[in-house]
């Protein structure tokens, strides 16, 4: 029996006699032939292996070229479709662009036609508008001149009138009052007074020589008092009556009138020269007295 050292003694010197001794070498291969191949069937079956190795490789290098073949095939079908298909999408976009240049041209041309159009319109509009507004102007002015005609008519046919009231309460057609209240009437509407009919008593006859009662017509305005007489006929004695008169109010009222005023329509020539030489202003009619 064969101790555990002494086996490994014997491992450790076994490769030392296999390499070194050629009759043990030969022995050992003798005893394990049955257990291994020898280096001839070694070889042999290594080379089956390869040699099945090898099919197998050129078996699985076929298949991968018959498969890269196939999709190869199958890419190049494909990309012959995509190519039709983009040349399919090329024509219809050439198409769309041809259409959408055409219609882009169209459209040009209509607005074109379009901006001509509104731009006579805007002239017709304009020509029309500037007939309409001459014809307003002109109608305006004519409404404006007839107006003016007519107010004009309405001043003479006033002061006729008035010469003819003036005439009537003369020869005792009319009174002489309704003469007078026309005339203050005229002043207040034309320049927006009052005329105020002030009656006073001269106990001394200052006036007629006589104690007698006295008529006056007075505008007060912003502090300036005007005295008037308003008649349808003045005479030199009136014109005389009326100086006497005013000077009587300024006595009893302790102030001095700022303007003496005769309105009448029919006065006498020399009644004119009286009224001048005493200050006194002369209107034919109410209309013609300057801005009170």
């Amino acid at each position: 029996m064969i101790s555990e050292a002494q086996k490994q003694e014997l491992l450790a010197e076994l490769p030392q006699w296999i390499e070194q001794d050629a009759a043990f070498r030969a022995m050992s291969a003798r005893m394990l032939r049955g257990e291994f191949a020898d280096k001839q069937q070694t070889e042999s079956r290594f080379d089956r292996v390869l040699e099945e190795l090898r099919r197998d490789r050129e078996e699985q290098a076929r298949k991968w070229d018959e498969a890269k073949a196939e999709s190869d095939r199958r890419w190049a079908e494909q990309n012959e479709k995509w190519a039709e298909q983009n040349e399919k999408w090329a024509e219809q976009n050439r198409r769309w662009d041809e259409a959408k240049a055409e219609s882009d041209r169209r459209w040009a041309e209509q607005n074109e036609k379009w901006a001509e159009q509104n731009e006579k319109w805007a002239e017709q509009d304009r020509k029309w508008a500037e007939a309409q507004s001459q014809s307003d102007q002109r109608w305006e002015e004519t409404r404006k001149e007839f107006q003016r005609v007519h107010a004009k008519i309405d001043k003479v046919a006033d002061r006729i009138d008035r010469r003819l009231g003036a005439m009537g309460a003369r020869w005792g057609m009319s009174s002489e009052r309704a003469f007078r209240n026309a005339l203050a009437g005229i002043l207040e509407k034309t320049f927006g007074v009052q005329v105020l009919n002030v009656t006073e008593f001269d106990e001394t006859g200052e006036v007629f020589g006589r104690p007698d009662q006295i008529e006056l017509d007075v505008v007060i305005k912003n502090g300036s008092v005007l005295i008037l007489e308003l008649k349808s006929s003045m005479s030199r004695s009136d014109v005389y009556a009326f100086e006497r008169k005013a000077r009587f109010y300024e006595k009893r009222h302790g102030r001095r009138a700022d303007r003496l005023i005769v309105i009448s329509p029919m006065v006498d020539d020399r009644a004119l020269k009286t009224a001048e030489t005493l200050g006194i202003e002369v209107y034919g009619d109410a209309e013609d007295v300057a801005a009170i």
